[in-house]
């Protein structure tokens, strides 16, 4: 440890650091005591505990007027909803602020104190320190202070506490207003009934006359605009306010041109018996005062935008949006703290030669994330979880640090639940001066940060699990289609954290068909979720079974009828023929398809269509063509896509088809991308397109008719040799397929009932041999065969000529297939 002299003795640089912190604490106080405004001095007092004592919040309770009740006159930090503080304390009660003030001596509680004692129950976690100390002179009162560093108040912290509890002036009680003598420009809010009397001059700014008022605070709010709303409603709820004076500012409603800026300067006052609490207080046009920002409205406007920030980036976005600008700060980075590194979640300005050098080494994705351990200073203040500030040319700052702030830097450990959320970094070129309003300020925009960084990070984490559930679900990559391209698209809802129930399918068939599904269950939950992998299943059974498009979607809706579910489901299916470019849609009570033609037209198909799935058991699904040509783009969605609250699904169907119109269909990736770039997230979405370009080499096909003769086999492979040599086949490549064929007619016709048919396909330089039957029962490989054994080889034989072969389910029998390789055709 690095030690110096001071006063003849050798004191180490901690002590020194802490020794040094009560005498800038008591040099602020004397300066506060003699500035010229004294309307602000007892808030700029309090606010010395934020910035000295790592308090994160302090107020002052002084006697009511009949000396029962210790009543908060004034607070600074946090929200005190947060820790439970009340507004008023018996004086002769139990509560660590009536023992300071009848004891005249500090009361100084670590947690587990704390969660010993009474006033616990009414707190929503225990996991801070309290200290409450008293004041004299004035008729006397209280000074409280919370913090949630680990350690508590230290010897340090408690001396700057008592210096601030000497420096406080009880203020005298304020009279309320009664409602003739309100100033034109005053108002008075009773805070449990909303009722509110207002000066004539706040009536004119918010372009009301004094007859067309009807008292009610609700009326107010109503032309104020809609993002302002949660701060004004932080004024208005009384459990959610502090004591003391509050100024923030807000926007009205203009008839023409844009909303003024109005300035709200108030003082909530305490209940007595039988009395409410009152606001009282006055409003100005913003515009003619002073055109900075107060800190308390930065606060305010930093509280209400994190009090809607869902995502960690939508954290890091609103503390960079607060404090750059109103701090003149040339960069700001925020930092989540995970194990040992910072992962930075956002950087302001985002270019990477803005910052250090280390930073841009460590750059390996969207933004840096580096140790601890290389920056320990920063290290250091994330242990004490206090904010520290470096001037310009104090302090010897690594240089990972020192480039973020050559002219100041200001670092701001986040704190929650006990722990160290993150970090914000704060820098200055040119040397900046850190007066002791912008010291609170940054600490009390670091406690507001830190607990919306926690949920963020917890609603982030969640949001992720259930993305992943969702997409376990789906496909996880399409099938690779001859004659066309598919892309698929999944985007989950980022309100609340539950499953949805959209999904989407491509299912290859036989014969060069394809299905496209695509659907939405009711609701979103597990139950919707479960159900959608249930019915996403089940269409791909059906389909694959080779029934129609009607056929499988009727019984996908009997099953989930049989199902019994209190949930239904929507779907449109489409069988697409690449060979002939026709295709079939049946839609069961979802979006129709929009088709993108060759020349640029789109149309949103007149499609016939049934109920939704699991509503009525004997329920028609008509078929209706659609028509396709080389070129055409379909587009299957879901109505997250294009229902919203200001639009009905007509117009967001009309907008989802002139998007396409607009699209190049060449990449279909960049247009499915570009169609969810607007895409509301209060629902999910499921987007499927499919650009259909035609099959450049036809298949050739023929088909026979096994009839049940004696040399019904002979028929077989004297067909086969004669369709296969019209077809240039070489004779090489001739016996091994009429072997095959042998074998697989031989199967069908002595070990099934009913037709056998063969078929013969010829795409390019592969032959598959197909031979359908009547039969469910697929052909099984026998695992051991003795050299006495009669049958049981064919099997064999087929799967040791054939590249592939398997089996597929056709109405009701069965379909043997087997590949063939081919040797090209000479020239």
């Amino acid at each position: 440890m690095s030690h110096k002299r001071c006063n003849g003795g050798v004191v180490s640089e901690g002590a020194a650091e802490r020794g040094s912190r009560t005498l800038r604490a008591e040099g602020a106080l004397k300066a506060i005591a003699s500035g010229p405004d004294p309307g602000e001095r007892l808030r700029r007092v309090l606010e010395q505990a934020l910035v000295f004592a790592g308090a994160s919040f302090a107020a002052l309770y002084t006697p009511g007027e009949n000396r029962e009740l210790l009543c908060l006159v004034e607070s600074v930090g946090v929200p005190r909803i947060l820790y439970g503080v009340r507004d008023s304390y018996p004086a002769s009660g139990g509560s660590p602020v009536a023992d300071a003030h009848r004891g005249g001596r500090p009361v100084w509680l670590g947690p587990e104190e704390f969660a010993g004692s009474a006033e616990s129950r009414r707190v929503p976690s225990s996991g801070f320190s309290l200290a409450t100390l008293p004041v004299h002179g004035d008729g006397g009162g209280c000074l409280l202070a919370l913090t949630e560093r680990p350690q508590g108040f230290d010897g340090d912290d408690r001396a700057c506490l008592e210096l601030i509890a000497d420096a406080v002036t009880c203020p005298a009680p304020a009279a309320v207003a009664e409602a003739g003598d309100l100033q034109p420009g005053a108002f008075t809010l009773a805070m449990d009934s909303g009722r509110v009397e207002i000066g004539d001059d706040v009536l004119r700014l918010f372009g009301l006359a004094p007859g067309e008022f009807d008292g009610k605070v609700e009326t107010l709010l109503g032309l104020t605009v809609p993002e302002d709303l949660p701060s004004l409603m932080s004024v208005t709820e009384a459990d959610h306010m502090t004591i003391g004076d509050r100024e923030l500012e807000f926007r009205v409603l203009q008839p023409n041109g844009p909303p003024k800026w109005l300035r709200l300067s108030g003082r909530l006052l305490p209940g007595g018996e039988g009395q409410p609490a009152r606001l009282v207080g006055t409003v100005a046009d913003a515009s003619t005062l002073r055109p900075d920002v107060t800190d308390v409205a930065r606060v305010q406007r930093l509280a209400a935008a994190l009090a809607t920030a869902g995502t960690v980036r939508d954290v890091s976005q609103a503390v960079v949006a607060a404090l750059r600008r109103p701090l003149r700060a040339d960069r700001i980075a925020l930092a989540e703290l995970e194990n040992d590194r910072l992962v930075v979640t956002v950087l302001d300005p985002p270019e990477p030669e803005s910052w250090p050098e280390l930073w841009r080494l460590e750059w390996r994705t969207e933004w840096p994330d580096a140790p601890v351990r290389a920056m320990p200073t920063l290290a250091a203040a994330l242990r004490e979880g206090r904010a520290r500030i470096w001037p310009a040319g104090t302090g010897d700052l690594e240089p990972a640090l020192a480039d973020v702030g050559p002219g100041g830097l200001a670092v701001l450990p986040l704190p929650a639940g006990g722990r160290m959320a993150g970090a914000c970094l704060i820098g200055w070129d040119t040397p900046h001066d850190f007066g002791p309003d912008e010291r609170a300020l940054l600490t009390a925009s670091a406690g507001l940060a830190g607990q919306a960084l926690m949920r963020a990070h917890a609603f982030d984490a969640e949001h992720e699990l259930v993305g992943m559930l969702q997409r376990q679900l789906l496909p996880r990559r399409l099938p690779r289609l001859p004659g066309a391209v598919a892309v698929a698209r999944y985007l989950p809802s980022t309100a609340g954290l539950e499953l949805g129930g959209d999904w989407y399918d491509v299912i290859p068939l036989p014969d060069h068909h394809v299905a496209l599904v695509i659907g939405d269950v009711q609701g979103h939950s597990a139950g919707a979720a479960t159900l959608m992998g249930q019915m996403r299943t089940a269409l791909r059974a059906y389909a694959v079974e080779g029934h129609p498009p009607d056929v499988v979607v009727s019984h996908a809706n009997r099953l989930l009828m049989d199902m019994e579910s209190d949930l239904f489901a929507t779907c449109v299916y489409v069988d697409l023929d690449m060979e002939e470019g026709s295709a079939w849609c049946v839609r069961a009570g979802h979006l129709p398809p929009v088709l993108r033609h060759w020349d640029g037209t789109t149309e949103i198909a007149e499609v016939e269509g049934g109920p939704p799935l699991g509503v009525v058991t004997q329920a028609d699904f008509p078929m209706s063509p659609l028509r396709v040509r080389p070129g055409t783009l379909i587009g299957l969605t879901t109505d997250g896509l294009v229902e919203s609250h200001d639009a009905d699904i007509d117009e967001g169907m009309d907008r989802f088809a002139h998007a396409l119109a607009a699209s190049d269909p060449a990449h279909l990736g960049l247009v499915a991308d570009a169609l969810l770039g607007d895409a509301r997230r209060s629902d999910d979405v499921a987007l499927l397109l499919v650009r259909y370009d035609g099959m450049a080499l036809r298949p050739l096909r023929e088909s026979w008719s096994v009839w049940r003769l004696p040399e019904a086999v002979r028929h077989a492979r004297r067909f086969t040799r004669r369709t296969l040599r019209s077809w240039g086949v070489p004779d090489d490549d001739i016996d091994g397929v009429l072997l095959i064929v042998s074998e697989l007619v031989t199967n069908a016709l002595v070990h099934t009932d009913g037709k056998v048919r063969l078929d013969l396909t010829l795409i390019g330089a592969r032959l598959r041999v197909a031979v359908a039957d009547a039969s469910p029962r697929t052909p099984v490989k026998p695992t051991s065969i003795g050299w006495e054994a009669t049958g049981g080889r064919g099997i064999l034989l087929v799967e040791a000529m054939s590249a592939t072969w398997g089996t597929l389910p056709v109405s009701g029998g069965k379909q043997v297939w087997s590949e063939i390789p081919l040797r090209p055709a000479p020239e």
